[in-house]
């Protein structure tokens, strides 16, 4: 009987010894976890910092910086576009306009060169034709240094639609303008950069590609493309002096988003064109890819903090697509 009891107290200090190890090991196992996490916040609040702060207090020379005068804009009437190239020529870029509207261009250039000493050229270009638009474009971007290339042009196709009632015209569009236009224009300007070991591209994303939104399943996969592609093209002329970057904003009050009634009005979460662009060029050359405005990127942090089918089913509810019958 007397061997049973030393035997049970025996396994019973055992079982204790064991414990105090796994507590200890979960412990440690703890404070590692929590290390993790306090030099992860760190880093995004210090990166956010160096992002949207400490970049606008430096004064640049952009010209200088990026190896030429010229800076080629696409999809530079409207929005974000009109906005980022105003924001060039404030800086003393000479701005190429690139879009589809002849009277829209001459517009946008007179208005430009009225406000800033700069030169201003515009190219009339359907980029939703495809391949074609390309030889003229290169030939008005002959004999001129190339400093900055954005690629902003984008249409959103059959907004907030199910992707099997999107025409298929909508689709060769979409395609073609968001997704072609960009290594087509790059392949324009990067043989000239890389000669000059200077220039910046900027292509224009969407926080939309982040969160992979139903409704938008074509122009998210679209933005997704732009991304990886801007990631690649960065890695591969790191060591020729090129910035690449990816803008990847949430809402911006722009013409794009005419179809959603719930973008109506200028706010801090969804600012004109002009404070956007504001903030987004002075965070080139400081991140590879960012929201651009602070705003939108504390949206995109806290918005990664929700589980994705969460998200998806809430944007489903609050859009409510019009559906229709298919047999």
């Amino acid at each position: 009987m007397a061997v049973s009891v030393d035997s049970a107290r025996w396994l019973i200090n055992e079982m204790v010894k064991v414990a105090w190890q796994v507590e200890e090991v979960l412990s440690w196992v703890g404070i590692f976890y929590l290390g993790k996490v306090t030099l992860g916040v760190a880093w995004e609040v210090g990166t956010g910092l160096r992002t949207h702060l400490w970049s606008k207090m430096v004064t640049r020379d952009l010209p200088r910086e990026y190896g030429g005068r010229w800076a080629v804009v696409t999809g530079a009437t409207d929005g974000i576009g009109k906005a980022y190239a105003t924001e060039l020529a404030k800086n003393g870029m000479n701005i190429i306009l690139v879009s589809r509207t002849q009277e829209k261009l001459e517009n946008v250039a007179q208005e430009i060169r009225g406000r800033y000493a700069v030169e201003t050229e515009i190219v009339r270009a359907d980029f939703s034709v495809g391949r074609t638009i390309y030889d003229d474009i290169s030939k008005h971007l002959e004999g001129k240094e190339i400093g900055i290339l954005v690629n902003n042009v984008g249409v959103a196709g059959s907004a907030l639609c199910l992707f099997i009632d999107a025409p298929e015209d909508d689709i060769w569009a979409l395609v073609n303008v968001n997704v072609a236009s960009v290594p087509a224009m790059t392949k324009l300007v990067l043989p000239g950069m890389i000669a000059r070991r200077k220039g910046a591209i900027v292509n224009i994303s969407s926080a939309a590609e982040i969160f992979s939104l139903p409704l938008l399943q074509l122009y998210c996969a679209s933005k997704a493309f732009v991304n990886r592609f801007s990631e690649i093209v960065e890695f591969e002329c790191r060591s020729s002096g090129i910035t690449v970057q990816t803008l990847v904003p949430c809402t911006v009050w722009t013409n794009m988003n005419n179809f959603d009634p719930a973008i109506h009005k200028e706010g801090w979460v969804s600012p004109f064109p002009s404070r956007y662009a504001y903030h987004a060029l002075s965070t080139l050359g400081y991140a590879r890819c960012t929201t651009g405005y602070w705003a939108h990127s504390l949206q995109v942090w806290a918005l990664k903090k929700m589980p994705s089918f969460l998200l998806k089913t809430m944007y489903m509810k609050i859009k409510k697509p019009s559906q229709k019958k298919h047999s």
